[in-house]
Formats: C-alpha cells, sequence, structure tokens
C-alpha cells in the first residue's frame, strides 16, 4: 500500500506537500483498489498529526518554502532527530465519529457516501480494547447499556445496515450469545475486530469478575470505566474508585512520542494506562487545568476550544504552568505546543479527576468548555476540586430552572409565566393558569437540546413520556411562549468586583428561535437606548447577586419596553469569538487574568463605546443532515457560522445574503475607533 501511494504521487507530480491516498481491500483475496488521490492536507492528516506528534501540515509548509526533511526537525523530538524520522507508535488510536441524528428524526442514521457526522473523538490505549473504550466514553454517551433488553428483530436491521451506533448493538448481541461469525455475517465487520470486542464482553460476562485485585486490573487494562465496572459487578463507583487506589491500582500516563520510545521526548503530550512506568513526572510549579469541551457537535464546537484556548495564553503570560484536557483531534487545543502540558483523555470525571490528583494544581478551569466541563464540574463538586472562577453553586442555581426561577423571584424581576415539572409531578394540575403555546426548557442542557415549542397538553404529555428519558433534565421550566418578543444577549466579565459589559447583541430571528439559529446584530439596532440602559442594569444587579468570576452571558426576551430574563449562563458562551473579533478585545483572556487576581482596572478594561460598524453572524445548517426545509425552533440545528461586517447596516445584511461582497479593512475600522 504504501509503494503504491508513493507510484500515485509520483505519476501524478506531487512533488512536495502533504497528500492523503485512499484505498479498497477486499478482506477475502486481498486485492486493493485505490479510491481517491487528494493532492492536499485532509481531515485525515489532522488526525495523524494528533496521534503520532509528527506535525504534518508544518511540515509541509516548510517543505513548500524550500526545506527539505533533513534539515527541519520534528518539534517533540528535539533538534537532534529529523523530520525524515517517520513516526513509529507503540500504543492504539480509535477514532469515533460524533453524530447528532437525535436532532433530525427523518433522518434514517443509515450511514453511507455523504458525511453526516458533526465531530469526532478519539481514544488512545496500549490495546485496541482500551483505545475503543476511551473514545466511547469521550462521546459522552454514558456508559454502554450491555444489560437492557435486547431486541433481536433490532439487532438484524441495525447491523446488516450502516447503522451509525452498531458498535453498541454488536457489544449487546455478543452479551446475548451471538457468535462472532453471526455478528459478521450480518455486519461485515472484520472478525478481528469483533473477537477483540467480544473480548470484553467475555469478561464482562465471567462470573469470576468481582472486586479483587486481579479482576479490577484487568478491568481497567480493557479500559473499562469505573462507572461501568460497578454496574457490572453491582457495587457503588465510590467504592470501585476507593478499591483502586487502596490497591494502588492508578493510571500511569505515556508520552505520545512519534519513536515508540527509542528517543527522549521534549514535549508532554501523554495518554493514560494501566501499567508501571508513569512517563507524566508532574513538576512543582504552579499551575492550572483548563478543561476542553470534547467532540464538536451542533450546539458546541469551535467557538468554546476558542475559549480554551485564549485562557492557555493568558494563564501562560501571567506565569502559570498550563494542562489542557480534551479528546478532540480536530481543535487547536490538542495541538502539542499550545499548552505546557496535554492529556488526550476523554472528558469524563473519572479521567478529569485521575489527572487533577495527579499533577495537584492550584484550581481547575470549568467554564470555557461548554456544558461538558460544566457537567464534569457536577459530577466533581463533591470531591472538593478546586474551581477557578464562578462556583458550582452558582452554576447550578442557573442551571437548575427551578432554582433560578426563584432567584430572579427574590430580585422582583419579570419574568415569563412558567411552572417547573418534576419527574414525579401531576403535571395537569402543574399547567393550570398557563396558556399554551409553552416552550419547554430542561436543566442542564446546551444547544437547546430537547427544548420544544409545545402547541396543547397532549404534545406536551407525549414529550414527557417519550423525549425525556434522562433524569438529569429535570427539573422542566414550561414557560408560556412570548409571541412578538425579539431576544437580546449580553455577554461581558465579571473581575469579583468590577463587571464589565461587553456588548448588548441583538437576535434578528423572535424568542423561540435557539439564538444559535438565528442571526445576530452587533451592536443592537432596534431596541430604544432607555431599555438597552435598563438591560444592562438589570445584567449588573443579577451578576452582582449571583457572585459571578470570569465570563458570563444573559439572554433576555424584549417587546416595546417589556422586558423579561430568559436564562443566565455563568461561562463562556458560544457568542465569545464573535463578540471578540467585532470589538477586537480579546475576552476570554480578559476573564482568564480576572479569575487569577488581575482585576479588570489593572488590565485597563472599561467600558467601551460602541463600535460605529455593525458585525452579523449568520448561522450555517447542513444540507445533508436536513435534508428538507429547516424547521427552526428553540433546540439547536446549525452546524457553523460566518461573520459579516460593514458601517452600513442595509449592507450587512445583503453581505449576508451574498448580494454585496466588496471587502472591508477590519484593521482600517478598528483603528478609526
Amino acid at each position: 500500500m504504501r509503494t503504491a501511494a508513493f507510484k500515485i504521487l509520483e505519476a501524478v507530480g506531487i512533488e512536495t506537500g502533504g497528500t492523503n491516498v485512499q484505498f479498497a481491500i477486499n478482506p477475502k483475496n486481498g486485492r486493493m483498489l485505490v479510491i481517491e488521490m487528494n493532492p492536499r492536507v485532509s481531515r485525515s492528516s489532522a488526525l495523524a498529526s494528533k496521534v503520532t506528534g509528527y506535525p504534518i501540515a508544518r511540515i509541509a509548509t516548510k517543505l513548500a518554502l524550500g526545506y527539505t526533511l533533513d534539515n527541519l526537525e520534528n518539534k517533540l523530538l528535539g533538534k537532534s532527530i529529523p523530520a525524515s524520522f517517520e513516526p513509529t507508535i507503540d500504543y492504539v488510536v480509535t477514532k469515533i465519529p460524533k453524530f447528532n441524528f437525535d436532532k433530525f428524526p427523518k433522518l434514517s442514521g443509515i450511514l453511507g457516501i455523504k458525511m453526516q457526522s458533526v465531530g469526532e473523538v478519539i481514544g488512545i490505549g496500549r490495546n485496541f480494547q482500551e483505545s475503543l473504550m476511551k473514545a466511547i466514553y469521550a462521546l459522552e454517551l454514558d456508559d454502554i447499556d450491555i444489560f437492557r433488553k435486547f431486541d433481536t428483530k433490532d439487532f438484524h436491521n441495525k447491523l446488516s445496515s450502516n447503522f451509525y451506533d452498531r458498535i453498541f448493538f454488536i457489544f449487546k448481541a455478543l452479551y446475548n450469545n451471538f457468535t462472532v461469525e453471526q455478528v459478521y455475517k450480518k455486519s461485515k465487520i472484520d472478525p478481528w475486530f469483533l473477537e477483540q470486542v467480544n473480548n470484553i464482553v467475555s469478561f464482562i460476562k465471567d462470573k469470576k469478575f468481582k472486586l479483587d485485585k486481579e479482576s479490577i486490573y484487568y478491568a481497567k487494562r480493557l479500559g473499562l470505566s469505573d462507572n461501568q465496572i460497578s454496574k457490572i459487578i453491582n457495587e457503588t463507583e465510590k467504592e470501585i474508585k476507593d478499591y483502586r487506589k487502596l490497591n494502588n491500582i492508578i493510571p500511569t500516563y505515556k508520552k505520545i512520542d512519534t519513536c515508540s520510545g527509542e528517543f527522549k521526548s521534549e514535549i508532554n503530550y501523554m495518554y493514560s494506562t494501566y501499567e508501571d512506568e508513569c512517563e507524566a513526572c508532574p513538576s512543582k510549579k504552579k499551575k492550572v487545568i483548563i478543561i476542553g469541551s470534547g467532540a464538536n457537535r451542533i450546539g458546541q464546537g469551535i467557538e468554546f476550544d476558542y475559549s480554551c484556548v485564549h485562557a492557555v495564553m493568558a494563564a501562560k503570560e501571567l506565569g502559570y504552568e498550563t494542562i489542557i484536557i480534551n479528546s478532540n483531534p480536530e481543535t487547536v487545543s490538542t495541538d502539542f505546543d499550545v499548552s505546557d502540558r496535554l492529556y488526550i483523555e476523554p472528558v469524563t470525571t473519572e479521567h478529569v479527576l485521575n489527572i487533577i490528583e495527579l499533577e495537584k494544581p492550584i484550581g481547575t478551569f470549568f467554564q470555557f468548555g461548554g456544558q461538558t466541563s460544566i457537567n464534569v464540574l457536577r459530577d466533581l463538586s463533591s470531591y472538593g476540586v478546586n474551581v477557578l472562577g464562578t462556583n458550582y453553586r452558582t452554576i447550578d442555581l442557573c442551571e437548575d430552572r427551578i432554582k433560578f426561577k426563584s432567584f430572579l423571584n427574590t430580585l422582583n424581576i419579570k419574568q415569563i409565566n412558567s411552572v417547573s415539572i418534576n419527574k414525579e409531578d401531576k403535571v395537569l394540575s402543574k399547567l393550570e393558569g398557563i396558556k399554551f403555546p409553552i416552550i419547554v426548557r430542561p436543566s442542564y442542557v446546551i444547544s437547546g437540546s430537547s427544548m420544544k415549542i409545545m402547541q396543547d397538553y397532549d404534545s406536551l404529555k407525549e414529550y414527557l413520556q417519550k423525549a425525556v428519558k434522562n433524569n438529569q433534565l429535570y427539573p422542566i421550566l414550561a414557560e408560556e411562549y412570548l409571541e412578538g418578543f425579539k431576544e437580546i444577549e449580553v455577554d461581558g466579565i465579571c473581575d469579583g468586583k468590577n463587571i464589565f459589559i461587553a456588548g448588548v447583541m441583538e437576535q434578528i430571528e423572535p424568542v423561540g428561535i435557539h439564538s444559535g439559529d438565528s442571526c445576530c446584530i452587533f451592536p443592537s439596532f432596534s431596541i430604544v437606548e432607555e431599555v438597552e440602559k435598563f438591560i444592562i442594569e438589570m445584567s449588573r444587579m443579577i451578576v452582582s447577586r449571583l457572585n459571578i468570576l470570569g465570563l458570563f452571558n444573559i439572554q433576555f426576551a424584549v417587546k416595546d419596553e417589556e422586558v423579561y430574563v430568559i436564562e443566565v449562563n455563568p461561562r463562556a458562551s458560544r457568542t465569545v469569538p464573535f463578540l471578540s473579533k467585532s470589538l477586537g478585545i480579546p475576552l476570554a483572556k480578559i476573564a482568564t487574568k480576572s479569575i487569577l487576581g488581575i482585576s479588570l482596572k489593572e488590565q485597563r478594561v472599561f467600558d467601551i463605546k460602541k463600535p460605529k460598524f455593525y458585525s452579523m453572524k449568520m448561522p450555517v445548517f447542513s444540507d445533508v443532515l436536513s435534508q428538507d426545509k429547516i424547521n427552526t425552533g428553540p433546540e439547536m440545528l446549525s452546524t457553523g457560522e460566518n461573520m459579516f461586517v460593514d458601517r452600513n447596516f442595509n449592507n450587512i445584511i445583503k453581505k449576508s445574503k451574498g448580494l454585496l461582497l466588496d471587502p472591508i479593512n477590519l484593521q482600517e475600522i478598528y483603528s478609526s475607533q
């Protein structure tokens, strides 16, 4: 295959740079065909760079500028080893795509020639089983539920088609006594992989698997989480964790060095496993950990990685050693030279806590990684982890719909007519005095997941029975739909004393459309000055009473002079990069320094005047995922966004529609302010 790839490159005339060649191999007879050749770096180039430590794009750029491989260095190994040294690895990497079919119920979930994933994660281990399980946990889908009632019909349907999550059906099928050969005949997945999965399942089914040193150690070598083990042997997760620590069954960390340990690596770029030797060697410097955002997905994408990277930059400027934990190979935060120490690990409670216990930082940032890091913080709140920025109590108050409603009542802030619903409540009696249509808003979610507009009681009843299966989504707020209201967002920073309002943004679409699916204009263009001042004053009061430290985002519903608070996010929001680029100031860096003790005044950050130009954020929707016309609502469906800038409001609208394509000089605009 390698020889064939080089022959293709030579025949096409590729002299330098990154290249991607794809092959198809018939597993029965070994016949090999070429699918395509891309004379450029590809998605897999980024993946290969992250998992080997060999920076393909960096090297390719220098080659294009005239350098040769023998006079370039691979930064991981230092000056003594040239870039002509090809990567050799002593670990296994498994990449799993992230899908959002739950947001598109009309889609079949069957994979084909068109890409349907919205992100990806990787798991790294010393064997295939360990890397597979770590990648599965990195998807944040809970543990593999192999004990649930097995549907034979489902097995045949899902395995014979290229169903997006059939790996979970394979686990269940093998657990329910289907053979590897039976699964192979249905799935056509190479038997080697099926045997590896079957080894995990056989161990789980083994009656000898119990709470003893040998069983737990072997389970961790297979990549099983403490939570998964607790379900298998009917113990609590805490008991598993405590038993491991008591018996010194703790993770060791290995470096990704491109050379299988033949030469000493200059970079602290690591993954966990369960062996004897640990290569992490934590320093005694003052250090901070930044929790990443995991896989890109609808509602949580590169915007949060932007904030994580800027947090690293700011902490470095203040002299802190910086540590990133993330499992997403598509992000800047998982470049080996962004932070001082990088752990390619699932962003789960277990893996994060293991690293915190190893590194002993002065504190950990949870507010930059979106809902993923907030969910980890919720689970870690009982472990006494030092949180840098807004504390868990405040975050929980804002995330829990009932607590937040009570908080607003104490401030006499006008709220939308609503009721809270818990799992045990008699819903019909709760809804007395509430007029349909209503919006249902679960707790602890991002991207509006499971938020819906309900036209009547029957649709709400069906929603509660079918859609909301996760206890963590309760309590649910059912609020009256405010027809004709516009949505206003405020982003800002608090240093614990002073509050900086970075900007007041206006959504073009009305309340009821998720802000991520709405065109957003900054500065606001239609609300009167008195209302904007009132919104800013209310924002300051809310932030002050909540004791927020760092970034915050507040959403309001406005109609004429009526102003309602929708929600408060005491963390980095999706609009931080947009507003930072609109203003020309790094909000995430400022927030990080504020949290680490450098006040807004010391950073010379004061209230700013409205810019004399407009910025517009416009959502991008996937044709592959949407298929039919997109019906936007409270649940976010867009997969990306564009940004436009112009001095003239009408021109920016035309630019967003592709009607005006004159370039604009941002530097000229900023310098004229």
